[in-house]
């Protein structure tokens, strides 16, 4: 396997970054991760639109997308896969050990694995942590990403495959990797980006590609919504047929089928959207 690493390709195995970077030490990073079909990347420019509104809002120098395109492409050459996850990982670099950057740039690695098409619906829990939508990292894809690790663990005790959060006043937010949305009465429902939930780009394409609204949702609506479904790079519109204990039978529902069908049309017609 090859990656990307400041500037060329190297063997995964041999390929070193500083443990003194400043990524490792505080999680001063951003990332991407952008799907793969075939060794070509799916809305790459967004991501990458993403990635620099990322670093700007974290106060990093911003990236050179040219390198970032350059090093995707060189990556996927290397490593032909039929479905791939592509990281894009951003990082502060080599820097004391404390808060404070160094100056001695910053680190750029982008890797590729191999990724399974997902099941057409899946079961999600809540979790008692909230996300802050006024905190410094909100509606950033930064490294930091340690709540989501403990709170999708809990997901997965539990048999589910995601975890959703409120925010600190107790609306519907997110997911630990994904952006979720409700149906009530046939019309669709996410939460904005104000609520504090990250600016998904599947979730950007299906707002635009199937009309959905985007509503400050109360966290019980999750208790009567006629169907709920996710978002993200690599699930694309995936149903929920259980939240909690909550069951709902015959997901993927009709509305959710429309807008998966949708999304697969319109990405495939198009791969940078």
């Amino acid at each position: 396997m090859k990656i990307w690493l400041d500037g060329g390709l190297r063997d995964a195995d041999a390929a070193r970054v500083s443990v003194l970077d400043h990524g490792l030490t505080v999680g001063d990073g951003i990332f991407e991760t952008v799907k793969t079909v075939e060794g070509r990347t799916f809305a790459l420019t967004r991501h990458l639109a993403r990635l620099a509104r990322s670093a700007r809002g974290l106060g990093l120098p911003e990236p050179d997308l040219d390198e970032v395109r350059r090093a995707c492409a060189a990556v996927l050459e290397a490593n032909p896969l039929p479905l791939g996850r592509l990281r894009i990982t951003y990082t502060g670099g080599l820097s004391p050990l404390g808060s404070d950057r160094g100056d001695r740039g910053a680190t750029l690695v982008v890797a590729l694995g191999e990724a399974q098409r997902r099941p057409d619906s899946t079961a999600v829990v809540t979790v008692p942590w909230t996300r802050n939508e006024r905190g410094a990292l909100s509606g950033l894809k930064t490294t930091s990403y340690a709540e989501n690790v403990v709170a999708l663990a809990r997901a997965r005790e539990r048999g589910a495959s995601e975890a959703l959060f409120p925010n600190t006043v107790g609306r519907l937010c997110e997911g630990t990797g994904s952006n979720v949305f409700v149906v009530l009465d046939g019309e669709i429902h996410t939460p904005p980006v104000a609520s504090g939930c990250l600016a998904g780009i599947t979730r950007e394409l299906a707002v635009e590609w199937t009309g959905a609204k985007e509503t400050d949702l109360p966290m019980d609506v999750l208790d009567r919504a006629d169907e709920v479904f996710l978002t993200s790079t690599l699930r694309d519109v995936q149903g929920v047929h259980r939240v909690d204990g909550r069951e709902l039978p015959g997901a993927p529902g009709p509305v959710t089928a429309k807008a998966m069908r949708a999304f697969d049309e319109r990405a495939a017609d198009d791969l940078d959207p």
